[in-house]
């Protein structure tokens, strides 16, 4: 075994670390004799620096390491993901839609309901029409039925039974909606 000094051990790792780091890193990276590790005072060509920058596992093949961007297998990833959460997410919209649909119908037809039993109990005869409700100022405006999307789609159940002894005149004592569709429930709108 040889024995070494210990300056030149130092030496030795030394000029072995100076190797492993890049050039810029190096405090005397302009001073240094070797001017091909320096892209300042080189005279080799654009070629001839990125020719040696081949990777060392593989000499043939070149590292490129501006490249950028997504692979398309990661885009058809991200395109599968936002269709499954599409899929799940328009049935779920579409369903709160015809919910909110049919609590607004339910609410308008308590109201026009409750409108013709206060006009018949008030003037002591059903209205004839429901633009009489209107009128007279149990309502406000006609409601749009919310399947529709019209006003003057409303059904009015005539009856010729009266509701009251005081009541003189028959007319109008239900009302309907005017929409054919299906409910969530099976049933017709134009039942409720």
């Amino acid at each position: 075994m040889v024995a070494t000094s210990p300056i030149r051990a130092a030496r030795s790792r030394w000029t072995s670390a100076r190797a492993a780091r890049p050039y810029w890193l190096s405090p005397f990276f302009l001073l240094s004799s070797d001017t091909a590790s320096s892209p300042l005072l080189s005279s080799r060509s654009a070629a001839e620096r990125s020719a040696s920058r081949l990777s060392p596992q593989n000499p043939q093949k070149q590292v490129n390491v501006t490249q950028q961007g997504f692979t398309l297998l990661e885009l058809m990833i991200v395109m599968v993901v936002i269709g499954l959460l599409a899929a799940i997410a328009i049935p779920a919209y579409t369903s709160n839609i015809r919910n909110a649909k049919e609590a607004t119908l339910k609410e308008d037809l308590h109201v026009l309901r409750q409108a013709i039993d206060s006009y018949t109990v008030d003037k002591q005869k059903a209205p004839q029409t429901l633009d009489d409700l209107v009128q007279a100022g149990y309502i406000k405006t006609m409601p749009v039925d919310p399947f529709t999307r019209r006003t003057d789609t409303w059904l009015p159940v005539q009856e010729d039974t009266l509701m009251s002894l005081d009541q003189t005149e028959s007319g109008i004592d239900d009302v309907h909606s005017g929409s054919q569709l299906t409910a969530a429930d099976g049933t017709s709108y134009g039942t409720w």
